[in-house]
């Protein structure tokens, strides 16, 4: 029977659950227990899609073209796993079937209320995933804090799920933060006690608890947190802030989160084909070594929240590593671009990322910064909205199309090389219909991405209802631009790329989301290695200008 983590989150949110779910998936993992993942989110939002960036991050796509929060981004780089539409659930969802199930009168007529309808609907889609990976182990998330109205309907379904499935299959893990009073210099445990009480009162007992903290946890408050709390010594654990995310799960591990969790819930891994977390302690230490540092501007609307860009920014470190380098991301507004001009705001820059989005807000600093890395030979890559900008620059500045735009901008342009899709046309509905979820697209010209990919199909994420429009195609490669990659029926162009340039490359799907912290995805590496190379051509310039000028 497949057993169940459940992470839950006390006094204040944005303290890193997501990241403690995904380090303890590769903790479990490295002992040879299989494992999936899933997020419970209070919101009733059917699903992040139609959110704001500012409002909820960045909206990750898996392969299944399910629009889930950015944890999942988290839990597939931490595990290495592929996640589906099973591992996200929001009270919309739950909400939503609920009262499609009354409308159908599947509950005969019955008076429908949160308990026990709302919390068996969340059990099962817990059961669901459970019974679909087939996993030893589901840690599951619970997102919000405790208290919050909108989550005691999952805080009550996760106290149900210990009968559900039995004592010994479920272990509950609570993460808090320890504020620090500058005035005492000191930290305070009482809000965790009191967000601990909150649980109690529900009935969910913490078999440990995670302590955030920007300072160091010194003995005396761990053994206070034991007393007011009821937990065992050996389960309160100390998660201090580090320069990096990848280091949680040799930190968890040191404390012995594993050895905890197989002993508690009776998990025999001996059996087993123990892993080890060798590996990871590997990626750390390099991680942790000193390199030269590589500034990459990320040119978007939404850079006021980095999380609007998690999977990006990733995706950029996990290249750096690859190439031994440390990525400084130069993050700069589009508008900022619009008002005080490409070479003001990306001077100095090794590569510039120009990352998806939607409405126009912005655009047009995004084409200003496509021309200037083209003119300047920058390398440039642009994912989504950033192959669009890239192929609009073109058009306009090569082709001679002054009024080229794509139709999401401006319906009534003479010159819509970035068009609506056919099967887009009529749609209303916002929420889950775009083009999304995995797709092949077929390499079709030699290039930097043929070099890059070394396949001739390749399968990746997308999210788009605009394309590159076919009736422009010759006009753009009269000028330099090659189709590198389309769809296997050749309709769809996926990917171009700028002949005679260093790197300058746009694609239609999101690269960013199969990215791995030990294995980079080949476009972000192959960015980041003309990124590099540019800046070490530079500083032999600078040495060469240096002596002479001796």
């Amino acid at each position: 029977m497949t057993k169940f983590v459940f992470v839950t989150g006390g006094v204040v949110s944005s303290v890193g659950k997501g990241v403690c779910v995904g380090s303890i998936g590769r903790i479990l993992k490295s002992r040879g227990i299989s494992v999936s993942l899933l997020k419970l989110d209070p919101y009733l939002n059917v699903d992040p899609g139609t959110m704001s960036p500012y409002q909820h991050g960045e909206v990750f796509v898996t392969n299944d073209g399910s629009e889930t929060d950015l944890d999942l981004g988290h839990y597939e780089r931490f595990v290495n796993v592929e996640l589906g539409r099973l591992s996200n659930v929001t009270a919309g969802q739950v909400y939503s079937d609920v009262i499609g199930r009354e409308r159908r009168g599947e509950f005969l007529g019955g008076t429908i209320q949160a308990v026990p309808h709302v919390t068996d609907s969340i059990k099962q889609r817990m059961l669901n995933l459970a019974d679909d990976s087939g996993a030893d182990i589901v840690v599951v998330e619970v997102g919000g804090t405790v208290g919050d109205i909108e989550g005691l309907p999952f805080l009550e379904a996760i106290r149900q799920m210990r009968n559900e499935v039995g004592r010994d299959n479920v272990f509950y893990i609570h993460l808090t933060f320890l504020p620090y009073i500058s005035s005492t210099e000191e930290l305070k445990t009482k809000p965790t006690q009191h967000s601990v009480r909150e649980l109690r009162g529900i009935g969910i007992q913490p078999d440990a608890i995670l302590c955030r903290s920007d300072h160091e946890v010194p003995e005396d408050l761990r053994k206070k947190i034991v007393i007011h709390c009821d937990v065992p010594l050996d389960g309160v654990m100390t998660l201090p802030t580090v320069s990096s995310i990848y280091e949680v799960p040799l930190i968890l591990e040191s404390q012995g989160m594993g050895n905890l969790i197989c002993n508690t819930m009776n998990l025999d891994v001996n059996g087993k084909l123990r892993h080890g977390l060798d590996g990871w302690a590997d990626l750390v230490n390099r991680i942790k070594e000193p390199k030269t540092g590589l500034e990459i501007a990320i040119v978007g609307k939404y850079v006021d929240l980095h999380d609007s860009y998690m999977s990006v920014k990733e995706a950029l470190t996990h290249a750096a590593l690859h190439h031994g380098c440390d990525v400084n991301i130069r993050w700069i507004n589009s508008e900022d671009i619009e008002g005080g001009g490409a070479s003001e705001c990306l001077e100095g820059v090794q590569g510039i990322v120009v990352p998806g989005g939607f409405g126009y807000r912005g655009v047009e600093g995004m084409i200003k910064a496509a021309q200037y890395v083209r003119e300047q030979n920058i390398p440039y890559l642009g994912l989504c909205l950033g192959m669009q900008v890239m192929v609009i620059e073109a058009a306009r500045n090569l082709v001679g199309m002054n009024d080229a735009n794509s139709t999401e901008f401006d319906e009534s342009t003479s010159a819509p090389v970035i068009d609506l899709m056919p099967d887009q046309v009529g749609v209303t509905n916002k929420g889950g219909t775009m083009r999304l979820g995995v797709y092949p697209c077929e390499i079709v010209e030699d290039g930097v991405t043929s070099d890059a990919y070394g396949e001739d199909i390749v399968m990746e994420r997308h999210r788009h209802r605009f394309e590159f429009n076919n009736d422009f195609r010759e006009d753009l490669q009269r000028v330099g631009m090659k189709l590198t990659g389309v769809s296997p029926d050749g309709r769809l162009v996926e990917m171009v790329e700028m002949d005679k340039h260093s790197f300058m490359v746009g694609t239609q799907f999101h690269p960013e989301f199969l990215s791995r912290p030990t294995i980079p995805h080949p476009l972000f590496r192959a960015f980041v290695g003309a990124a590099s190379s540019r800046s070490d051509q530079k500083e032999r310039n600078q040495m060469v200008n240096g002596y002479t000028g001796d």
